[in-house]
């Protein structure tokens, strides 16, 4: 099992190179997208932890 992941670590390291070598632009667009969607999720509990303490 631990081959495995090793494994799939290895192909998912590939891919993502491979993706940022050959695409750039596109690659920097979804770790954007990424960020934006984690600041949101933030954003979202730092409202909801508010309304919790008022």
């Amino acid at each position: 099992m631990a081959q495995a992941k090793k494994v799939v670590g290895y192909i998912l390291v590939v891919f993502v190179l491979y993706t940022i070598i050959t695409s750039p632009d596109r690659a920097a667009d979804l770790v954007q997208v990424g960020f934006e969607g984690i600041s949101s999720a933030a954003q979202g509990v730092g409202r909801f932890m508010t309304s919790l303490v008022n």
